[in-house]
């Protein structure tokens, strides 16, 4: 691609990246985002965990900035992003499920990694990519020679310095890699590493517009089947026969051997155990990175498998011919749909009538009841000499649970374990013994949360009447699910 100005003014415009880039709450979205999609490699997230997430980003912000930024709700923020002038997030409904799900785009991950290799480095290693270089090279060479001589004299001198260097490991002669060397080496694997979790996600999204087309081309096509069926597969077979397509394929397949997982995950163990990579402190997930792998490439295969049934669902319309008035219908709402896709019509232009039956069993009907009539006696009224004290009355109080597992989740959301003495010291108590009990249901209720029997804390707090009142307990641990 050439970077005139013309070809960038107008990537400036239209391009997702470079939109999210110049967008003003650029800072939440890439940070956001780089949090809940990237950092774990979560693929698909509902609408519902999402939008509990980002409540829990606003309301921090929020507390920090005042209550006028961000103003909007989390799920009109998520709707926006991923609209199509923004093209941030996908918004879709998986097979089987009514609720909406979402999923990061590829546009959207390379603003964020561009963003994260503008943070300086502790040092910038050249010796490993070098040798990348030249072992690329190498490669490239040996694999287009086509000389039979050639190769096997290749081949006679790499096994002379192999035998060379067994010889000096014999005599004692062991070298070993310096801790830069293996602070450079290991550096550039975990950044060629989480590339690979990117690429997966942008060869699923160029398998995913080949279904929308082929998608596209099933529903405005009224000639022959076999006609649509060998332009489709030709159009595959040309996918899967691509630089991309083969690269993916022998990924996938080399991948997948249960030698080569259990070769990996030998030598990741044993890489991070070296003194010099734990001094990087790695993440924790690079330990199973192969994992993220094989999860990120079986995605990319269900979208794959998403156009072969969309081919056998094709196929299997000759059932539905015997009523052409129906299937003339049909196709006619999907043509429509596609003609409205760029610019749909403003507010609700269809109804579509519950489709529930209503089913009301006889026994389930209450019998009737014949209506009392109450006796009222026409008495006079007469003022009450009684004392009453109403305190009890004013002294009745409610604990908000809700407020409480927001304090607990907010004091999680910059520590990975929190204690119940430390929630209480930075709120103390204000309904007693009640809200004390409230805080050891919020405890029970959560899966994550544990009790440590050894150690006990004291908590106290101060009774209406002025006295202060102690209470000692277990420690219990509130933990980041």
């Amino acid at each position: 691609m050439t970077l005139d100005p013309s070809t960038l003014a107008t990537m400036r415009r239209q391009h997702p990246t470079w939109r999210l880039l110049l967008a003003d709450s650029a800072p939440l979205i890439a940070s956001f985002l780089h949090r809940v999609f990237v950092v774990p490699n979560v693929r698909v997230m509902s609408q519902a965990a999402l939008v509990e997430a980002l409540e829990d980003t606003l309301f921090a912000l929020r507390e920090q900035r005042g209550d006028n930024a961000y103003p909007k709700g989390a799920l009109e923020y998520l709707n926006d992003w991923a609209a199509n002038e923004r093209g941030w997030l996908r918004k879709f409904y998986p097979t089987g499920s009514d609720e909406a799900h979402f999923d990061l785009t590829p546009s959207t991950e390379k603003a964020i990694a561009w963003l994260a290799s503008l943070a300086e480095r502790s040092f910038v290693g050249t010796e490993s990519r070098l040798l990348t270089l030249f072992e690329l090279l190498r490669q490239m060479k040996e694999g287009s020679e086509t000389d039979p001589q050639a190769r096997l004299r290749e081949l006679h001198r790499r096994r002379d310095d192999i035998d060379a260097e067994i010889a000096r490991v014999q005599q004692g002669d062991v070298p070993l890699m310096n801790d830069t060397a293996l602070k450079e080496r290991f550096q550039q694997f975990a950044a060629l590493a989480r590339e690979l979790l990117a690429d997966f996600r942008e060869v699923e999204h160029n398998f995913r517009g080949l279904d929308r087309r082929v998608r596209e081309r099933i529903a405005l096509w009224d000639g022959a089947k076999g006609t649509l069926l060998q332009d489709i597969m030709g159009e595959r077979d040309l996918i899967a026969e691509s630089d991309q397509g083969r690269s993916f394929r022998a990924f996938w397949d080399f991948l997948m051997s249960q030698a080569r997982q259990d070769e990996l995950t030998d030598l990741l163990d044993r890489v991070l155990q070296l003194a010099p990579v734990s001094e990087l402190q790695p993440d924790a997930r690079m330990r199973r990175v192969h994992y993220d792998w094989l999860e990120a490439g079986e995605h990319a295969q269900r979208t794959v498998a998403l156009l072969s049934q969309q081919l056998r669902r094709f196929l299997d319309d000759q059932a539905y011919l015997e009523n052409r008035r129906i299937m003339d219908i049909l196709r006619g709402i999907e043509a429509g749909a596609l003609a409205v896709r760029e610019s749909p019509p403003a507010g609700d232009f269809m109804a579509i009538a519950d489709t529930a039956a209503g089913i009301e069993l006889p026994m389930e009907r209450p019998l009737h009841a014949p209506a009392s009539k109450p006796a009222i006696s026409s008495v006079k009224l007469e003022a009450g000499e009684e004392d009453l004290d109403a305190d009890a009355l004013f002294s009745q109080f409610v604990v908000d649970k809700a407020a409480l597992a927001q304090h607990v989740r907010q004091s999680l959301q910059q520590r990975q374990q929190v204690t119940l003495g430390e929630l209480l010291d930075a709120r103390p108590l204000q309904n007693g013994l009640a809200e004390l009990v409230a805080y050891l249901q919020l405890a029970g209720e959560d899966g994550a949360s544990v009790v440590d029997e050894s150690t006990e804390d004291t908590v106290s707090w101060q009774a209406q009447d002025g006295r202060w009142k102690r209470a000692r307990l277990p420690r219990v641990i509130f933990s980041r699910t």
